[in-house]
């Protein structure tokens, strides 16, 4: 059996939950999935210009799991961007 998941810290509600490239229709687009726990591990990196160790307690998270968030954040965004797929921001 597998260890429980713990239960993380997310202090960020987006009210905007989807993005996508401009002047394709939706029909074509693919969408990567980008969950509110990476979204916080990039806001608290990036807007709030924390370090790793800093935002690992504010999501009350290991730091190599914290870096594990990030990393997963960073590659999903860089595939929408680099490849022109739709952002969708979905609770987990």
């Amino acid at each position: 059996m597998s260890r429980p998941r713990l239960c993380r810290k997310v202090n960020f509600n987006p009210n905007i939950t989807y993005f996508k490239p401009q002047g394709v229709p939706m029909s074509e687009l693919e969408i990567v999935e980008l969950t509110t726990e990476e979204m916080e591990a990039y806001r608290l990196r990036h807007i709030n210009d924390l370090e790793q160790k800093e935002a690992a307690k504010k999501m009350h998270t290991s730091q190599s799991t914290y870096q594990r968030i990030l990393y997963s954040a960073y590659k999903k965004i860089a595939e929408a961007l680099i490849n022109g797929k739709a952002i969708s921001i979905i609770k987990k």
